[in-house]
């Protein structure tokens, strides 16, 4: 059971309510909670205050894996995805996830490298293995293939699995289906 949290889609809220609305899904039963980072604080140099923010969801989370969002539309350079995805992970993340899917700019292949760069950097300094979120834009099975193709080039077999990788595209089931019935 997944819930979004730390109100999403904004992250725009006092850090106590952001708190307090993790510790409420998962009082309620979520496996698993997604945040979103403060793109305000990361963007206006606050990375201290972003990394303290995951690392405190992170243990409101207590058991249930903690998938962060970059929302990747709103941090304007590959470079602050990169950096946004090193500080979700060093703070604790599960996994990290592309956006939210409110935003016309969401996943994107060369958004997805990045990402998954930081993620095997992270893997073969650490042996730490993180997940990984494609969400929004994809709409196609054969646009699926291309994130798939990224993902086993960068990462391997390993993460082609359920607890390592999974896709945030609601309207993908729709292309999928129509696919199966063809």
């Amino acid at each position: 059971v997944a819930s979004v949290a730390t109100a999403f889609p904004s992250g725009q809220a006092p850090l106590e309510v952001k708190l307090a609305d993790v510790r409420a899904a998962v009082k309620a039963g979520a496996d698993e909670i997604d945040m979103v980072i403060d793109r305000g604080a990361f963007l206006s140099g606050r990375i201290g205050q972003v990394y303290d923010e995951v690392v405190a969801v992170k243990e409101a989370c207590g058991d249930a894996h903690l998938k962060v969002i970059l929302e990747t539309g709103e941090l304007g350079t590959y470079d602050n995805v990169r950096r946004a995805s090193l500080l979700a992970i060093a703070a604790g993340a599960d996994f990290i996830k592309t956006s939210t899917g409110k935003l016309s700019s969401s996943a994107t292949l060369p958004v997805a490298l990045v990402m998954l760069e930081a993620i095997r950097d992270v893997y073969e300094e650490t042996g730490r293995r993180v997940g990984f979120k494609p969400a929004g834009g994809i709409r196609t099975a054969k646009q699926a293939i291309q994130y798939l193709c990224v993902l086993h080039e960068t990462l391997g077999p390993p993460w082609l699995t359920p607890e390592l990788f999974r896709f945030g595209a609601s309207s993908l089931l729709n292309d999928v289906l129509m696919q199966i019935r063809k």
